[in-house]
């Protein structure tokens, strides 16, 4: 039995999310129908991180168990031959049979962008939140700084969350601004759910000026979530980066840390 892991990349603006569900079409279902035509046998992923429906990869992590042999061009192109458009197989990889896409990641890098002018653009829709009034990047790195490190982020929970604990490391919070666009970037050990849209929601209520920098610290030491401000869209978010033990020398490990902050 080989075990590969694959880099995948996808537009989730038409999909429920990542995991498979009976009545949506998700990308988990698509890739492994992708994957299996190259199999010639059913495949079954399992993801680094599993994102809700709207929200987009660039540097998602996925493996599974086949006993067919292919090279590695063969699992990539024919896969690719298979799906649509929005999702895309990067690269393929054999790995060893201990490595794992969740268990084995050390670290997650999720990216919000924000499109920031008076006017909407045409061409972001569903890839970048647009936000009309100005934002003050200063106030909002300010407040970013008050949540790195490890706490209880109940107050950035969503009430449906699953995980046994609150505690979270949270790694890096930055916030960075070029012309119209803003990008808040996390990296974190792991994240609960919608933790980073709940961070993107309260970072741009203080950008606008609507609360100080100091509430953010003020929200987290509450730790309720309904004192905390609204879920920011699901179509600015991008699972950026996971991080692997060098050992396993995955590629999306040198790959993404030099993918630019902001699009082209």
């Amino acid at each position: 039995m080989n075990r590969i892991a694959v880099g995948l990349e996808y537009q989730g603006t038409r999909y429920a999310g990542w995991q498979s569900q009976r009545s949506a079409d998700t990308v988990q279902v698509l890739a492994e129908r992708a994957l299996g035509k190259v199999a010639a046998a059913a495949v079954a992923l399992v993801c680094a991180g599993r994102t809700d429906a709207g929200v987009h990869a660039h540097g998602q992590v996925a493996h599974f168990d086949t006993e067919a042999s292919r090279s590695m061009r063969a699992w990539m192109l024919g896969a690719n031959s298979e799906l649509p458009r929005d999702i895309s197989i990067s690269w393929v990889r054999p790995v060893p049979a201990h490595f794992h896409a969740r268990y084995s990641a050390e670290a997650r890098t999720y990216r919000y962008l924000i499109f920031n002018r008076a006017s909407r653009s045409g061409l972001l829709a569903h890839r970048a939140t647009w936000i009309h009034r100005p934002l003050e990047v200063e106030h909002m790195a300010q407040a970013a700084a008050a949540l790195e490190g490890e706490h209880d982020f109940s107050a950035f929970r969503a009430a449906e969350c699953q995980a046994k604990s609150p505690i979270r490391r949270l790694e890096r919070l930055t916030v960075a601004r070029r012309g119209d666009w803003l990008a808040i970037e996390a990296t974190a050990n792991a994240f609960l759910h919608h933790m980073v849209r709940n961070i993107a929601g309260l970072l741009i209520r203080i950008g606008k000026g609507d609360a100080p920098p100091a509430w953010a610290a003020e929200v987290l030491a509450g730790r309720d979530r309904r004192l905390s401000a609204a879920t920011a869209p699901a179509g600015g978010l991008y699972l950026w980066r996971v991080r692997y033990p060098a050992a396993f020398a995955l590629p999306g490990n040198e790959a993404a840390m030099i993918a630019p902050l902001f699009p082209p």
